[in-house]
């Protein structure tokens, strides 16, 4: 299984401005460096929580369908599968009708699911399903959980301060355990 993004958010759910504002800089000297800690950042808690923060774009691929009736995808909070194909041994994409699979956005990880209809198989050994996903919380900051945003600025301003190079496991290196206290509250629980 692989997930590729292929439409980046549209915006950062911080700005360089409210990111500059946390850190109380009044500079514009490294706008560059804040913009890129922003975006680390947000990387970094949307990996940690296989969230999608600000609406984005992903292709699923898989090598094969699940034994169950069901495939769990490995993004949150969808907001929609865009379309489900299978490739044939000669490369050629076939869509799924939407009626042979329900979508349960409201499940967590969020499930497809076949109707009474048996998914068809790939001709391809590897690759031979490809689904469209769009998850997000919303296209803008404001859909953003607080927490999330805080997080950000938290994590952005303590890689701002921790610029040495630290091997993995030095107390410098740690992610703050306060940016972990706010994100906790979003990671799949699974029993």
């Amino acid at each position: 299984m692989s997930l590729v993004m292929t439409s980046p958010p549209a915006v950062e759910p911080v700005t360089v401005a409210e990111a500059k504002a946390h850190m109380r800089i009044d500079t514009d000297a490294e706008d560059i460096l804040i913009g890129s800690l922003v975006l680390t950042s947000r990387l970094h808690i949307e990996t940690a929580l296989s969230l999608a923060l600000i609406t984005q774009s992903w292709k699923l691929t898989l090598d094969r369908w699940s034994k169950s009736r069901e495939i769990e995808l490995p993004i949150a909070p969808l907001r929609s599968v865009g379309g489900v194909r299978v490739i044939d041994a000669s490369g050629h994409a076939t869509t799924v009708s939407d009626q042979s699979y329900l979508v349960d956005l409201a499940s967590r990880p969020p499930r497809l699911i076949w109707n009474n209809s048996v998914p068809p198989l790939p001709g391809r050994a590897a690759k031979g399903i490809e689904i469209d996903l769009t998850a997000g919380f919303g296209d803008s900051a404001a859909s953003v959980p607080a927490p999330l945003k805080h997080a950000i600025l938290m994590l952005a301003a303590h890689w701002y301060e921790h610029r040495d190079p630290r091997e993995i496991g030095q107390d410098g290196a740690r992610i703050p355990d306060a940016v972990s206290d706010l994100i906790n509250p979003f990671r799949t629980i699974r029993l």
